[in-house]
């Protein structure tokens, strides 16, 4: 199996969680449980778009519970919004981006992590397209997501196979170095392709299991979407300002790694 060699690197209580919420009163606490259950987990932060059903009262009896930072926002922004706080919460060596509901599988994390953990990556994705097993998708969206890594690719020059995945796992100070303005959806492109810019970072991918979930559970992304992000592709690649892409220069924040 694929970085056999590093999967018992010891990556216990390493590890900040990212649980962007909106509208998942079904499923968020099965999922922090699931989170919870993980030796990598060092905390939990959820943050809720202002939901409009019963999840914040769900989220009410996560109160108090050790390492679970749960925070409101009071006007629907949208994932990346919730993301972008998210992340400048975090406090432990590496970060990932975890869905409210089953799609993505937290039993997953070692694998995804390895690469960090050994300082083989500053950056690994979570590829759903590399061959893993799973249940049956969606055949136009998984089209529309490799139309859309495939364009990313294109203009990022870096060789992907899912652009568009949740499970993208970062060194902390790699991710908190970057300035990040999406509010929606288009946060995926954005990290390609502020990552794939600075050419001085090591990003990897490795396959992760998918369990598609259907447009009556709750799932959120359509058409319109997909159409913004291609319009996100551009922006980033061609007509943004890459000197306003980082905080600080990418030497002085990887000097961090050889010390």
């Amino acid at each position: 199996m694929l970085l056999n060699y590093n999967l018992n690197v010891n990556i216990e209580k390493r590890l900040s969680v990212i649980i962007p919420v909106y509208n998942e009163e079904d499923t968020v606490l099965g999922i922090v449980e699931r989170v919870l259950a993980r030796p990598e987990t060092g905390e939990i932060i959820i943050v809720d778009d202002a939901s409009k059903d019963n999840t914040r009262e769900k989220l009410e009896t996560l109160k108090g519970k050790e390492n679970i930072t749960i925070l409101y926002q009071e006007t629907n922004h949208g994932k990346g919004a919730a993301v972008i706080r998210g992340i400048a919460e975090a406090t432990r060596e590496f970060v990932i981006i975890q869905d409210a509901d089953f799609e993505y599988n937290p039993e997953d994390y070692p694998l995804v992590l390895s690469p960090l953990a050994a300082n083989k990556a500053d950056v690994v994705y979570g590829s759903r397209f590399m061959g893993t097993p799973g249940q049956v998708r969606y055949f136009r969206h998984e089209m529309g997501n490799k139309v859309l890594t495939f364009i990313s690719n294109l203009f990022s020059d870096i060789h992907l196979t899912d652009m568009e995945t949740c499970y993208k796992a970062f060194r902390r100070e790699v991710v908190q170095n970057l300035n990040l303005d999406s509010q929606r959806f288009g946060i995926e492109v954005e990290f390609t392709a502020k990552l794939a810019k600075s050419r001085m970072l090591r990003i990897w991918e490795v396959p992760i299991s998918y369990n598609p979930r259907k447009y009556n559970e709750g799932k959120k992304i359509t058409w319109k979407d997909g159409v913004s992000a291609f319009y996100q592709i551009v922006k980033y690649n061609v007509f943004s300002n890459k000197d306003e892409f980082y905080k600080e220069p990418w030497e002085k924040v990887l000097a961090t790694e050889t010390k």
